[in-house]
């Protein structure tokens, strides 16, 4: 049995043993003091390895998981897909948007650069609402009428050559108003813009580079306001 117990030093230090398994590993490790010496230096070892792995996460990355958390349920799919965020402070709604898959990212989002000004805006007013659209890729709107601004988080659109870009429009009473591009090569893409109060649609088009004065294409992505 002690020339056994001598091979779960590596499971040992990972955490990765049974309760019974740890209980009489942990009194083999009270008399055995090769084992011990292993276990240590295994832990010195994996905490070295995480630290040469670690790396600076993107700016925009709390955001994107802000995102993906508000569209991934962890109950049965429900209606409507507008969202209040909540009534809480800022970092209360912060927080509640995360989900059990962004669970894991909790630490090393805490380091991320501190969230712009307009886009803390937005997600701290009382009626922030994030809305899915549908489309191409993924993309979420964190709309707030009161601030008359919101937040686009969009991901998984398909590449475009260099000659092209994707442009953003605000669609309502007052025709098609550009609100930016999104000229970005990663495949995570974030834009704040101003929310005048007759657009009821947000529309992502295919436009060559250096943008257009109107959408000259489909909408590839779409989200309604209403």
């Amino acid at each position: 049995m002690t020339a056994e117990l001598h091979t779960l030093t590596g499971a040992y230090a990972l955490d990765a043993v049974s309760d019974v398994e740890r209980a009489e590993f942990e009194r083999h490790l009270g008399e055995c003091a090769a084992c011990r010496q292993e276990v240590a230096e295994l832990r010195a070892t994996g905490a070295r390895l995480g630290v040469a792995a670690a790396v600076d996460p993107p700016p925009q990355l709390k955001l994107l998981v802000l995102a993906d958390a508000a569209r991934t349920r962890q109950l049965p799919p429900q209606l409507p897909v507008v969202r209040r965020l909540s009534r809480a402070k800022t970092w209360q709604v912060r927080v509640s948007l995360f989900g059990a898959a962004a669970a894991a990212l909790v630490a090393v989002l805490l380091g991320v650069t501190a969230t712009p000004a307009p886009v803390d805006s937005v997600l701290s007013a009382p009626d922030a609402a994030a809305i899915e659209g549908t489309g191409e890729g993924h993309a979420t709107l964190v709309v707030s009428r009161s601030r008359h601004q919101a937040v686009l988080l969009a991901s998984d659109l398909p590449a475009l050559d260099a000659g092209h870009v994707y442009q953003v429009w605000l669609l309502g009473g007052g025709g098609a108003r550009s609100a930016g591009l999104m000229t970005s090569e990663a495949s995570q893409r974030m834009l704040v813009a101003d929310l005048p109060a007759d657009v009821d649609r947000i529309g992502i088009t295919v436009e060559p580079a250096g943008g257009s004065a109107g959408p000259t294409t489909p909408a590839v992505t779409r989200i309604s306001l209403v």
